[in-house]
């Protein structure tokens, strides 16, 4: 029988990084793993308290590490965030790791075996290759932006962006003859709205590209059969899918826009994205839906999908999500914003048919007849529901035994435990 081992998890500390690797962690210590995951101190706090996890019963170990910023105000700032942890974390795994080796006393089976870091926390990979420790790299997005991000030197090389990651051209992007081309808008790097922000989300995505040369294994949150070809061109990826704010105007066009639909709603409104005048007109509008919506706060969203009754989802299209509405056949409403939202919605419209997009006006607002037109197409299409109900089988054969997700997930722990 295989030794059991002791796997360090490390992710990114954002919600739709954390979520996809605590999942991970929990399949690999159903293995009889020794499994911890290290969160910076802020995430740490937010993690134990939504699960729950102050009565020991947790199969999991949580340690909780300084990232170097005094307030959440300053954590706010994703760029003061990047730097800070990039700086003071690694002092502090070496010294994690070093002090549970002291701690074991011998035992090779309490010591840190294998690292399991986010690349976009890839530092942990270059601490783990110093102290001769085996690695691999997770990917929480799709595998199709992994191999975008992957191939960011040969775009430049072929004249397809400069040094700064702008697109010199609007032509298709292409990668692989195997692959959909990319849009332009497609790089997720892209933010056209602020080239300083776009300038640091550039310099972060080659940073990747540099700590993947760490990994000889890259773990993503997808399934082969959703990616095969971006899949068959990253050597060593293992698809192991795991069984913003909002202007007033905006508001304003989607609270109409599903009002004019008259169909039963829910929708999750953070408290943040509202201020006192939306306030006061969140409150006439509850009054003129009550019959048919609610308007919350807070939804388990894996929860909300899976119920039967739910015929559309309208997302900002990050991946968790999108990868949430294909598992359980939901048909996709899509409102990108950032990063690799532009890209998942490229997939959801234009290569899997599962769902439309919304576009802005002249001021890039989506207005209430967009709104009402598009949920409308979204529900009348049949075309869409047969694919989504096609990708929900195809997902539930991955993770069910024998499927290709159980299978890597499977390899994946022998791995662990060679």
């Amino acid at each position: 029988m295989a030794e059991l081992k002791h796997v360090l998890c490390i992710p990114f500390p954002a919600q739709g990084h954390v979520t996809p690797l605590l999942k991970l962690s929990h399949c690999i210590a159903d293995h009889g793993i020794k499994v911890t995951v290290v969160n910076t101190e802020s995430v740490h706090t937010q993690v134990m308290a939504a699960n729950q996890l102050d009565d020991g019963s947790n199969p999991i170990d949580f340690v909780a590490f300084p990232d170097g910023l005094e307030t959440d105000e300053e954590r706010k700032d994703w760029v003061k965030l990047l730097e800070s942890i990039s700086r003071v974390m690694p002092g502090y795994l070496q010294e994690f790791i070093e002090k549970v080796k002291q701690q074991s006393k011998g035992n090779e089976d309490e010591q840190i075996n294998f690292v399991i870091a986010d690349l976009t926390a890839g530092w942990a990979l270059e601490v783990a290759e110093r102290m001769g420790i085996k690695r691999a790299g997770f990917w929480p997005a799709s595998v199709s932006s992994l191999a975008l991000t992957l191939h960011i030197r040969k775009l430049i090389e072929g004249g397809v962006i400069d040094n700064e990651g702008i697109a010199l051209k609007n032509d298709a992007i292409s990668i692989s003859k195997d692959l959909p081309s990319y849009k332009s808008d497609d790089l997720t790097w892209t933010f056209p709205e602020d080239p300083t922000v776009q300038k640091v989300l550039f310099n972060w995505a080659s940073t990747i590209v540099h700590h993947s040369t760490y990994s000889t294994s890259y773990l993503c949150n997808s399934f082969h059969e959703l990616e095969a070809s971006a899949c068959g061109i990253i050597p060593g990826v293992l698809p192991v899918e795991e069984a913003s704010g909002t202007s007033p105007e905006q508001f304003y066009e989607l609270a109409h826009g599903l009002e004019q639909i008259g169909r039963p709603f829910l929708w999750v409104i953070r408290p943040d994205m509202t201020d006192a005048p939306v306030n006061k007109f969140h409150d006439t509008f509850l009054q003129r839906v009550r019959n048919h919506g609610k308007v919350i706060q807070w939804a388990p969203q894996e929860e909300v999908l899976a119920h039967p009754s739910v015929a559309c989802f309208f997302t900002h299209c990050g991946w968790n999500s999108t990868l949430e509405g294909l598992s359980n056949g939901v048909p996709l409403l899509c409102r990108p914003y950032f990063a690799d939202q532009r890209l998942n919605r490229s997939f959801v419209c234009d290569v899997w048919r599962v769902g439309l997009g919304v576009d802005g006006d002249e001021n890039g607002v989506i207005t209430r007849h967009e709104v009402r037109t598009k949920i409308l197409a979204v529900l009348g299409s049949d075309e869409i529901k047969a694919n989504c109900q096609r990708m929900k089988e195809m997902a539930r054969k991955s993770v069910s035994e024998g499927g290709s997700s159980l299978k890597n997930l499977e390899s994946f722990i022998e791995l662990i435990k060679a």
